[in-house]
């Protein structure tokens, strides 16, 4: 009779997965650009989560923070190419493989958590998504919603472009960020992220610029004490994946990742809402000295805006879809 009862539970457990789409166990791997703690390995503990619940557990997701699998942008070749699964990486690495990406990366474009959301999940957010699976060979699925790029260094409090001078900062190897530091009157210095924690500690660069979150996860209070709101860019951090994987999924598991990158975006914004001020506190309590750039950014603003928007039309589509991005967000 127990027999009976195993055998009959067997045969009802296979039929659900046959007809869930998972036939058999699967583990996809994660590449996380940042180390964990951060909004990124968030997003990734979210996007797991919800994914093994979905399939009644029988997908299960592995994350690898701190850029154990590769720096953020080999991670979008590999997955480009099918070697990865997915990746949790700054947009910014993005738009080298795909440029039309790089509307959301324009200084001063996005001003609030809400303009971020509201273009990350409306129809910019699809056709970018669009956009990423002809040009870059992945598909956005999840979004991580990080705040403000902030400035931070180890010289001496900045609140003018002035202030700036002598300054040797950090960025990606992303032109906008380059081109956005060298209208503030700098030339920057392009380094790997693998590579800038390093840099700070000894001194071969004086500062970055990331979100309070991610200053956080990454220790950078131990190497760095005065911070800057320039709030230039909001950082976000799209969760991809292989397309080509994303193809060889049935279409039920296919719409159970959509739905758990959907359920984890919505998660990353409820904790920035939730962290950011914490963690500021933190920052401060640590040693850190928070100040606000003079005249309302009025300066930085106005510098970025003049110089770098015309320079990127072409890439971004066109004058025509900037002013349209800005008439949706009122302005």
């Amino acid at each position: 009779m127990k027999l009976k009862t195993l055998l009959k539970g067997s045969v009802v457990l296979a039929a659900s997965l046959f007809v869930a789409g998972v036939v058999s166990a699967t583990t996809f791997k994660v590449a996380i650009g940042d180390a964990a703690g951060g909004t990124q390995h968030e997003l990734g503990k979210a996007f797991a989560a919800s994914l093994n619940k979905k399939t009644d557990g029988n997908v299960k997701v592995d994350l690898f923070p701190n850029s154990q699998l590769g720096d953020e942008q080999d991670t979008v070749n590999d997955a480009a190419m099918g070697l990865l699964d997915f990746s949790i990486l700054a947009i910014n690495n993005v738009t080298p493989f795909s440029p039309s990406v790089a509307v959301l990366t324009l200084p001063y474009v996005i001003q609030s958590a809400e303009e971020a959301k509201q273009l990350t999940l409306g129809e910019v957010g699809k056709e970018l998504t669009e956009n990423t699976i002809r040009d870059a060979g992945v598909r956005i699925v999840g979004w991580s919603y990080s705040g403000f790029r902030v400035l931070t260094n180890s010289k001496r409090p900045v609140k003018t472009l002035a202030d700036l001078k002598g300054l040797v900062i950090r960025v990606p190897r992303n032109e906008l960020m380059i081109a956005t530091y060298n209208s503030w009157g700098l030339n920057p210095s392009p380094l790997a992220w693998t590579e800038t924690f390093t840099a700070l500690q000894q001194q071969v660069a004086d500062g970055q610029d990331n979100p309070y979150i991610t200053i956080s996860a990454m220790k950078f209070e131990e190497v760095q004490k005065y911070v800057t709101n320039i709030r230039y860019l909001f950082s976000l951090e799209p969760l991809v994946v292989s397309e080509s994987i994303f193809q060889q999924q049935t279409p039920e598991l296919q719409q159970a990742i959509l739905d758990a990158g959907m359920e984890a975006t919505e998660h990353s914004y409820a904790y920035l809402a939730e962290t950011e001020n914490r963690i500021k506190d933190e920052l401060v309590a640590a040693g850190m000295e928070i100040s606000d750039p003079a005249d309302d950014e009025k300066e930085w603003i106005e510098a970025a805006t003049a110089k770098v928007w015309p320079a990127f039309y072409d890439a971004i589509g066109g004058k025509e879809r900037l002013d349209k991005i800005l008439a949706s967000l009122g302005r």
